[in-house]
């Protein structure tokens, strides 16, 4: 009986060494798993959905290891992707520009859309102007953050759409941070500001002529998530991944304002008061064909492109 009891005791530990041995290797295997993925993103709270799914392991849980890079130049980054990047942040404008242009990437996940109801952009002119309306623009300066971006695309339209000539106006490129003292200074009579500067701005008394993306539509596309046309065909589950981690986000961001602000405070690096008047974007991270098409009318109406584009050939669809 003795030797048996020693036999049990010897298979006991036996079983356990193994078990340990078995153990050393399946977690490394495990997170072998995971799929390396390339983000860039611009540090607004356009992209606050992809930082929650990264702190909060999201990303992870869905298998993908995701590395997020800082980057503040949006029209770049079209030519990064494959190379630098897998996911990098667009506008429509942008996107369309880069294909015509020659550059072979697609539009891959959903992010913002801008809602009369939430608005995110802002014409700003000062609270002593004599400016009311588009018509009191014409012989002004416009601040913008770049001539070929979508919120002065969306301005250019907008005064088209008045029955105002794009070319009346002057457009000088000034970021974001700048336009408080440029309009306090009276060097421009209107800028185009985003938040947090479009609140900041508004809290000192100045006015809003309106948000320019909605001379667009009611409810227009402007943010989303763009890849490399040949990796984003060779990666549907990576892609179908990122869209199930940002939707999760989405869902934790609506329940837990509080700590999404501490997440949006991080990446930002802004100060708490400011992050906590900043609103929250309208999220929605499918794609549709007819989100482009509106745009590409936009662009050919406006003179920047000449040229027609089949808007689903800008959408890559996974499912």
């Amino acid at each position: 009986m003795a030797q048996g009891l020693k036999l049990s005791r010897y298979l006991a530990v036996l079983i356990a060494s193994v078990l340990c041995i078995r153990a050393e290797f399946i977690v490394p295997a495990i997170a072998a798993k995971l799929t390396p993925v390339r983000a860039a993103y611009i540090p607004v709270v356009s992209w606050l959905p992809a930082w929650v799914a990264k702190e909060k392991g999201f990303f992870e849980n869905n298998g993908l290891d995701v590395t997020l890079s800082v980057t503040q130049n949006l029209s770049v980054l079209p030519g990064t992707l494959g190379r630098q990047f897998d996911f990098a942040p667009s506008t429509p404008p942008d996107l369309i520009k880069a294909v015509l242009a020659g550059i072979d990437v697609v539009a891959v996940a959903g992010q913002g859309i801008e809602t009369k109801d939430n608005p995110s952009t802002h014409l700003i002119v000062r609270k002593d102007s004599a400016i009311a309306s588009m018509q009191d623009l014409i012989g002004k300066v416009i601040a913008t953050p770049a001539l070929g971006a979508i919120i002065h695309v969306s301005v250019l339209h907008g005064l088209k759409k008045n029955g105002i000539d794009p070319a009346s106006i002057r457009a000088v490129e000034v970021p974001f941070p700048n336009m408080p003292d440029q309009l306090k200074a009276g060097n421009v009579d209107a800028v185009e500001a985003l938040e947090p500067f479009a609140g900041q701005l508004l809290a000192a008394g100045n006015r809003s002529l309106g948000d320019p993306l909605l001379s667009v539509s009611d409810e227009v596309l402007y943010t989303f998530w763009i890849s490399e046309r040949k990796w984003a065909a060779n990666n549907h589950a990576v892609i179908d991944a990122w869209v199930a981690s940002l939707d999760q986000a989405k869902g934790f961001i609506d329940a837990n304002p509080r700590e999404a602000r501490a997440i949006l405070a991080k990446y930002t690096k802004l100060p708490e008061a400011v992050v906590q008047k900043i609103p929250f974007v309208t999220y929605r991270f499918s794609l549709d064909p007819r989100d482009f098409a509106v745009w590409v009318n936009v662009l050919k109406d406006i003179g920047q492109i000449t040229r027609s584009i089949d808007e689903n050939s800008l959408v890559m669809k996974t499912k």
